[in-house]
């Protein structure tokens, strides 16, 4: 039983929520309109709005993070590959020690992180050379012990339910002795040998190997670790460099998996881009994957190799039928440095044409950001860029640095101040943690007796509050846009794009991106994009890859239910709203989620219905907030002939806190189920704190 619901039924409750909303000061949920016994949705299909729905506000977004790029959609195995050093923040460190504790006795003896010595008992057998290496800066001399199985070895999980068979590479120079080098795929911290081939490695200069490790079926179970193996023979002594261990089935370096998955999502757009840009120089990128340098990326304190750069994503962007859109670095770049960016790419993606979308920069207002602008510098230097851009692509649309919506009016207004056509959009983004509070005054809260203390803020609290935010961000993407349309030089001409939207939590007591609550707030999100989309036609969910998306863990891929949600929108057949009367009731929030603490009619039933262009098709996105109520409603559709049956597809767990992991990937997954459909008229009850979307095909 999930706190939440443990805490719903204790006999205290009555008590605490007395305490609770004894003052006005106090945060609260408050009902502003109760929920009907019989909620109704009126759909006018003959009252479209005069906006398309354009298809890129179902767009997503690609960053170097956790497990997104390297270890998740680049299908390399290994880590650290190139056995570098400096790869890793001190705190990610820490953390990959604390998880691996033999990697301190590793490091001890030269090792560079996550490797390790196949025999620690050896001791001193390795030493790190540097100036000397065939990628990057660094190599790994390995000296071998007469009679004992000397070698590195590296715990990783591969892809056995999905293949057997891996190809893999390594760089060698031999020094001395033998010249016999074995590799091979064990059960982890066993002796066990599963798969291995020989490499004679005679060289005594850097020379490239192949190898290919065919594992026997069943000898390794899904999800269990194994451990990659590079063994000398006797008392050989060989440098080491430049590892590679791909599965077979690897689509030009692409996990098969996660691109299948990325496919069916039918996202138009890949923004590229994140904290990361403003110190990223794209042609460390290019060129011979073996000769890309392997560096700290520093935003997020883990390695960037670069094997994954321009040509890469470009590839990924062509494989699931989305276009790019590419942050450039407006940090520590420079205005030629992005005007060659856009023609390369212009170039590699489209023979030239031009026509892309580009973002001039990302959030340079946080001091988080390599190079961040001051507000003086902004409008010149956001200029500067725009113009060596438009040198190259006249045609390319550009977002300029925009604030977040609840901070924006000062720094956007610096932005406005740009002549007319520096920029065609301003972002914003929306990353907000779910449990962080506005915490109230203490002496809103004096427990009856000492005894008893309240637990503020309470899941259901945080789950409320959590879904309003949505609606909040919609009123505010409002204002963002009378804002830009006070300026001569940018009204009915800029607007605005989202381009990062993320919840987020610190622990499970909240809707996060991980959980079903976060199916919920994605799917609001959608409906406020759907209505708001004559001022926001760009938006790009966090992420693709981890966070809302799709998620690879010990090599299992799989998405989080946020994920379903953006599918049940981004595949429907669905291009223009139309006008859509809901009495299904409303609540308010006060002293709520810090990022947006008052929000005021929030319904508990989201609706937005939409026909597609040939007018034969009507979809209704429906959201129900309610923690509790399923909510029965009866749908009258007017002006729409409706064929008899219509389908239904839900979205909803036991609790908000469950998830999908790599255990059980699909635990939380849509359902499609039938509805009958009398003279327009429609009786279908939306179960609590859930995402449906109905589709009706005309007659």
């Amino acid at each position: 039983m999930s706190f939440r619901h443990s805490f719903l039924r204790s006999p205290i409750i009555p008590t605490l929520l007395s305490i609770m909303f004894a003052a006005t000061a106090v945060a609260q949920i408050t009902v502003t309109t109760p929920v009907p016994a019989r909620a109704t949705i009126q759909i006018h299909a003959d009252r479209p709005a005069s906006y398309r729905i354009p298809r890129t506000i179902f767009g997503s977004f690609l960053e170097p993070i956790k497990n997104s790029t390297y270890n998740g959609l680049w299908a390399e195995i290994l880590v650290n590959p190139s056995l570098e050093e400096n790869l890793w923040s001190a705190s990610r460190i820490a953390d990959m020690v604390q998880d691996e504790p033999a990697l301190a006795r590793a490091s001890e003896l030269g090792l560079p992180l996550p490797w390790e010595p196949l025999d620690a008992q050896q001791g001193n057998r390795y030493e790190p050379h540097w100036g000397d290496a065939a990628n990057s800066w660094r190599s790994l001399e390995v000296i071998g012990v007469p009679d004992q199985p000397t070698g590195i070895e590296q715990k990783v999980y591969l892809p056995v339910h999905r293949t057997l068979r891996y190809t893999g590479s390594l760089y060698a120079k031999h020094l001395s002795g033998p010249t016999l080098l074995t590799v091979s795929l064990r059960p982890r911290n066993s002796p066990t040998v599963l798969a291995s081939a020989e490499i004679h490695a005679a060289a005594a200069t850097w020379s490239k190997y192949s190898f290919t490790l065919t594992l026997p079926a069943g000898s390794l179970g899904r999800l269990a670790p194994a451990d990659f193996v590079v063994q000398v023979d006797g008392k050989e002594r060989v440098d080491l460099d430049q590892l590679s261990l791909l599965p077979a089935d690897a689509i030009d370096g692409l996990d098969p998996d996660v691109v299948a998955m990325a496919k069916a999502m039918k996202t138009p757009l890949v923004r590229f881009g994140g904290n990361f840009t403003s110190g990223y120089h794209w042609r460390d990128g290019i060129g011979p994957e073996d000769k890309r340098v392997s560096m700290l990326n520093i935003s997020w304190g883990i390695p960037e190799y670069n094997t994954f750069g321009t040509d890469e994503f470009l590839r990924f962007c062509q494989l699931i039928g989305a276009k790019p859109q590419i942050a450039l670095n407006m940090g520590s770049g420079t205005p030629q440095e992005a005007a060659d960016w856009v023609r390369y790419v212009d170039h590699r993606y489209n023979g030239g044409k031009g026509g892309l979308t580009w973002e001039l920069g990302n959030e340079l207002w946080g001091k988080w950001s390599i190079g961040w602008t001051t507000l003086a510098q902004l409008p010149s230097r956001t200029l500067i860029f725009s113009e060596a851009v438009r040198k190259v692509d006249p045609s390319a649309r550009l977002i300029a640095i925009g604030a977040d919506a609840d901070r924006y009016q000062a720094w956007n207004a610096a932005q406005l101040a740009n002549p007319a056509g520096t920029f065609n959009y301003l972002s914003t983004h929306f990353v907000v943690t779910t449990n962080r509070v506005q915490l109230p005054d203490p002496s809103d809260f004096v427990p009856a007796n000492d005894s008893v203390q309240l637990p503020y803020p309470t899941p259901d609290f945080l789950a409320a509050a959590s879904f309003a935010l949505p609606v909040a961000l919609g009123r505010n993407i409002r204002a963002m846009q009378t804002q830009i349309d006070r300026h001569p030089a940018f009204a009915n001409q800029a607007h605005i794009a989202l381009t990062e939207w993320l919840f987020l939590s610190s622990n499970n007591t909240s809707p996060s991106a991980a959980n079903m609550g976060g199916a919920i707030e994605t799917a609001g999100t959608f409906n406020m994009l759907m209505r708001n989309a004559d001022v926001v036609p760009i938006a790009d969910m966090t992420g693709i890859m981890e966070f809302a998306g799709i998620v690879k863990k010990r090599s299992q891929v799989y998405a989080s239910p946020s994920y379903y949600a953006f599918r049940m929108y981004s595949t429907a057949n669905a291009s223009r709203t139309v006008q859509v009367e809901t009495q299904a009731g409303s609540y308010s929030v006060h002293k709520g989620i810090t990022r947006h603490a008052e929000i005021p009619n929030v319904p508990y039933l989201d609706v937005v219905a939409a026909l597609n262009d040939a007018g034969d098709t009507l979809t209704l996105f429906c959201v129900n907030r309610h923690l509790r109520k399923d909510v029965a409603t009866e749908i009258d559709l007017q002006g729409f002939r409706a064929s008899r049956t219509a389908r239904a597809q839900t979205l909803q767990s036991g609790s908000i806190y469950e998830v999908n992991d790599a255990t059980d990937p699909k635990h939380i997954t849509p359902t499609d189920s039938t509805l009958t459909v009398s003279s327009g008229h429609i009786v279908y009850t939306f179960p609590h704190e859930s995402v449906t979307v109905l589709t009706f095909h005309k007659l």
